[in-house]
Order: structure tokens, then sequence, then C-alpha cells
């Protein structure tokens, strides 16, 4: 694993800087499955509190839709593919996140394999939020809407053959034999980030991965 210091550094240097002239600052963090979003969104997030400035993570993840309605679209085994999230219920809580207001927002068990309603509370007092998840830089219809919500846009780059590699340990670590974790992986987990990769809006900020 990389020294997350400079990115942490340059990330919570730029909020700063940006709260001077913003309420509230909207930070994305986006990156292909296994890019290390979420470590970085809670390092960061630690930066700024023990910097005095409340900041909260929202993963996009809560937004995944349930197992059950995505067997009766036949798509249970795309699981974390673009088309298998709630877009549009995800778009709504961002554009209130934007409005200031108080904002209870889903997260994702992954043990249980579902996403849990009113789980993290965004107070409308909280200055930063950030929101991590594959898709938040996505230049496909409905993702692309979301580009013009976030104040600020993060986005980490890790090769294709090193994203295999960490897809595949990940399912290892989920008792899958070698075969069964291989097949996961390259069945659905490297295709997604394939389509991440090859359909990447600008970013403001670009780091290698964690």
């Amino acid at each position: 694993m990389i020294d997350l210091t400079p990115q942490v550094n340059a990330i919570s240097e730029r909020i700063h800087h940006m709260r001077q002239t913003h309420d509230r600052v909207l930070v994305a963090i986006s990156g292909a499955p296994a890019s290390g979003k979420t470590t970085l969104a809670a390092e960061v997030a630690r930066r700024m509190t023990e910097q005095k400035c409340q900041t909260i993570v929202v993963p996009m993840d809560g937004f995944h839709l349930g197992n059950a309605l995505l067997e009766s679209r036949g798509i249970l085994a795309r699981k974390g593919a673009p088309e298998t999230f709630d877009v549009d219920g995800f778009v709504h809580l961002i554009t209130r996140l934007k409005s200031n207001a108080d904002v209870i927002a889903p997260q994702f068990d992954r043990v249980r394999d579902i996403a849990i309603a009113g789980s993290v509370m965004v107070p409308r007092e909280c200055p930063v939020i950030i929101i991590e998840g594959n898709y938040l830089l996505l230049n496909e219809t409905p993702w692309a809407t979301l580009t013009g919500l976030w104040d600020l846009k993060v986005h980490l780059s890790v090769p294709l053959p090193e994203l295999r590699a960490r897809l595949i340990q990940r399912w290892l670590k989920h008792n899958l034999s070698p075969t069964a974790a291989t097949h996961r992986a390259e069945s659905n987990d490297i295709p997604n980030a394939e389509r991440v990769i090859a359909n990447l809006m600008p970013a403001d900020m670009v780091f290698e991965g964690a």
C-alpha cells in the first residue's frame, strides 16, 4: 500500500481553500473497483476532522439495488455494474446535499450484502461531505448528470493488471477458491473497471490508487 500522506495533504488543502467561498463542499472520490477510494475517503475525513472541520463520508454503495430486484431483472450476476444501482435516487441525494439541509443516507452492509436505509446522518451544519464510489465521474447517462454537482472531483488511477490482482485477492479473502475468485473478478469486477477507465469524465485531481 502506498503512502497516502501526499494525497491526503493535497486534497485537504484544496478543501480548506474552497471553504473560503463555499458553505458546503462536496468532494467526489471516484475510481475503479479496488482502486482505494474507501481508504482515501476515510483518511481525508480523518484529517479534516483533526483540523476541526467536520467531515462525513457518504458511500455511493448505499444505492445498490436489492438482490431480489436484480434477480427479477436477470442481472444479479452483474451486481456492482452501473445499471445495478438506483442512480436516480443517488442523484436526488446529492442534489439534497447541495441544499445544506439535514440529509439521511443509506449505507451498504457488505457482510449481509444489502443496502441499509437511514444509516448515515449528514447534519445541515456539516461543511464537508466526501462521496466515494466507482461511477461518480462516469460519462454515461444518467451518471453524467452528477458532474455538475461536485465541487471537487478526485480520481484514483490504477493500471488494469494491478486492479485485476487486487480484485482476485479481494475474493480470495471471502474464502473463494483461486479458480472461483478469478472467475468472479473477470466476469464482473474487471469489466466494471474497464468501463470506468474507458468512460472517465475530467477530474480536478488525479492520484495513483491506494
